[in-house]
């Protein structure tokens, strides 16, 4: 499972910005501290501000911001601060090497500076990133880089800046959420492995120390998760093709990760098994995290969750979900989220809702190609 060897980003910002970055005089830019609690501290307020202002409620918390700035992400994700004269973080940009030729972007200016300012603080954002894309870029050997960046569907401020910038709005996506009775744990005959239909639903496979899973799961079927979420993706939205080291390191990445949250379809029937070799064939997967609340009972989200060509219309997706429900019924969860493309083609928002998702909230996809120098 390895990991990426070296950072692509440039660590100093002096060696992207252009010299006189126009902010204020005493303004600076520099690079968090992650092992400083009060820029820990200050970096969760300022985003927390941005969710409560664009989308009317924050979520945001320690684990949330640690994940961009920690040492974990240190080879894949560089970061950039604007702090005002008193030394005060009014301004951050994340990017985040993701996969070849798609780099991702966050960007968070305060919401109560002046509006001159602010944009200006913008301005250096995007100048910053833009650096950053030609210089990942350049390290991957490509002639154009993506910036992909959100935005929440109700934020006019960061899509004026968005569009000044020369990003492009191509996307929305559904964030939405269903219910858990705890009745639910029963929607089928065991999470860790059951059958329907000829197709096996389980949970990879772990070592057992004493009857409990409690080690390291097993690679090869890690490798099938991955290889049938390429698969399942191949002609969606925005897909690029992303290596098995660069896929396990980034969801490891995620606070909410948890093995015990990482399920395989496989068909067991005897079409199946001919043309495997005789071993049952991996056909879906659902790789899941632990959504952590602040009050109230926790809830689980589904990261990823995609089928085969050559398995869909024999239930495997719905079998996913109702395993991933039952799962989190079983925990004492109250809810299972999950994102949707809006303009998706394969009628997953018309299973969701049947099942009884409902959209919470609405995201954006933004994107800029960036010609790499």
């Amino acid at each position: 499972m390895a990991i990426p060897a070296e950072n692509r980003f440039e660590s100093d910002p002096d060696e992207v910005l252009p010299d006189g970055h126009g902010l204020p005089d005493g303004w600076s830019v520099a690079a968090p501290d992650p092992g400083d609690p009060a820029d820990v501290a200050a970096l969760v307020h300022l985003l927390r501000a941005h969710e409560e202002a664009a989308r009317g409620w924050a979520s945001a918390d320690d684990d949330t911001v640690l994940v961009e700035i920690s040492e974990v992400g240190v080879r894949t994700r560089e970061n950039l601060l604007v702090r005002d004269r008193r030394g005060d973080v009014r301004a951050w940009g994340s990017v985040h090497d993701r996969a070849a030729g798609r780099m991702l972007y966050s960007h968070v200016v305060a919401r109560d500076l002046r509006d001159d300012v602010a944009q200006r603080c913008s301005e250096v954002l995007f100048a910053w990133a833009e650096a950053q894309a030609r210089e990942v870029g350049a390290a991957r050997g490509l002639p154009v880089q993506q910036i992909d960046t959100g935005a929440f569907a109700g934020d006019d401020r960061q899509h004026r800046w968005l569009a000044a910038a020369g990003f492009e709005r191509v996307r929305e996506w559904w964030q939405m959420s269903r219910p858990v009775e705890a009745a639910e744990a029963d929607l089928v005959p065991d999470p860790v492995t059951w059958e329907a239909r000829g197709v096996r639903f389980r949970l990879v496979r772990r070592e057992e120390v004493d009857g409990v899973r409690t080690g390291m799961p097993d690679v090869d079927d890690l490798r099938a998760v991955h290889e049938v979420l390429e698969g399942a993706f191949t002609d969606h939205f925005n897909s690029r093709e992303e290596t098995f080291g660069e896929f396990v390191h980034r969801l490891r990445e995620d606070p909410g990760h948890r093995w015990d949250h990482w399920w395989l379809a496989e068909r067991v029937d005897d079409e199946a098994r001919a043309g495997h070799g005789g071993t049952p064939e991996p056909c879906g997967a659902l790789v899941g995290t632990h959504l952590e609340s602040e009050d109230g009972p926790d809830g689980s989200y589904v990261e990823y969750l995609g089928v085969l060509a050559s398995a869909r219309g024999r239930g495997v997706a719905k079998g996913l979900l109702r395993t991933v429900v039952a799962d989190a019924a079983a925990r004492g969860r109250d809810r299972v989220g999950l994102e949707v493309d809006a303009s998706s083609s394969t009628g997953a928002d018309g299973l969701y809702v049947s099942m009884g998702w409902q959209t919470r909230y609405v995201t954006e996809s933004w994107h800029k190609d960036v010609p790499v120098e």
